[in-house]
């Protein structure tokens, strides 16, 4: 499933083509991916203009001068693809791996954004159908059960070590799995928390209680690197992930401990063999020897 970095590098990658751009033309190729379209969803886009384009959590917002928000979650391989009116993706400052060409029997939604006199392919493609679209004003958004109760946005200032100590220092629960609870911290899954586990040499089973002021600080800066790195990098792609034009990210080939069960800990002077236990339903990679804070 796509996590904070790549959702991250979609918006990103979306924004010179859709913010300030007027909508028109879209196009349903089916009624319904994990849940129906909202009624009338091409009616109440046609002649919109897309006012910003924000990111919460693993959530796109997209602010229309019409008051309503158009929000879509990626799912599990939900992905936009962004041509020009020839079909030819669009290049996206950056470093990528290599592009990959969506399958034409997934696509569910076109619509056509026009900004500046140059009008543009706005595709959505989703193999699993496991993501959404929804259409909402602001107090229906903020109203929302699954969008109140997320926690801190951990790439904003509000995540920092006084809030990360206050956060945790009241409670029992590991480590790993209180950097998973998005009512905690929103957005964060588990490639990265087990990267930044390991930066911070914090073990994934430490109860957060027992985290220090100084650690707290520690894992504060080691969450907000990698979660940059890897949008530098424009995410890790394992299985479909894939940026607005198309690329997939490279930061899978910069992991120190995610997948790499069995291999030596590539801290230097550390001389441990990652390993591999499970947290909440989720393996969790890390090295017994170095990982003992």
């Amino acid at each position: 499933m796509p996590e904070l970095p790549e959702v991250e590098t979609v918006r990103r990658g979306l924004m010179p083509a859709l913010e300030h751009a007027r909508l028109s033309g879209l196009r349903l190729h089916r009624p319904n991916l994990r849940y129906a379209f909202p009624e009338r969803f091409a009616e109440q886009l046609e002649g919109a203009e897309i006012l910003r384009l924000e990111r919460r959590a693993k959530y796109l917002l997209f602010h229309l001068d019409t008051q309503a928000v158009w929000v879509t979650h990626l799912g599990m391989t939900g992905r936009f693809q962004v041509t020009d009116i020839d079909g030819q993706s669009l290049a996206l400052d950056g470093n990528y791996y290599h592009a990959v060409r969506p399958d034409p029997k997934h696509l569910h939604v076109q619509v056509l954004a026009t900004k500046a006199g140059v009008t543009r392919l706005i595709d959505f493609y989703d193999p699993r159908r496991f993501g959404f679209m929804l259409l909402l004003r602001p107090d229906e958004l903020y109203a929302q059960g699954w969008y109140k109760g997320l926690g801190l946005e951990p790439l904003s200032d509000a995540l920092n070590a006084d809030a990360l100590h206050a956060l945790f220092s009241t409670r029992r629960t590991p480590l790993k799995s209180l950097l998973m609870d998005q009512t905690l911290i929103s957005g964060l899954g588990n490639i990265y928390v087990c990267e930044a586990l390991w930066r911070a040499a914090l073990s994934p089973d430490l109860p957060g209680e027992r985290l220090s002021h100084a650690k707290a600080a520690e894992l504060t800066l080691a969450v907000r690197e990698v979660l940059e790195e890897a949008v530098a990098a424009g995410g890790s792609s394992i299985s479909d992930f894939a940026s607005a034009s198309g690329e997939l990210g490279y930061f899978q080939h910069r992991f120190r401990v995610y997948d790499r069960e069995d291999e030596p800990c590539l801290r230097p002077g550390c001389g441990g063999t990652i390993a591999r236990k499970t947290h909440s339903g989720r393996s969790t990679f890390y090295c017994p020897a170095c990982q003992k804070g």
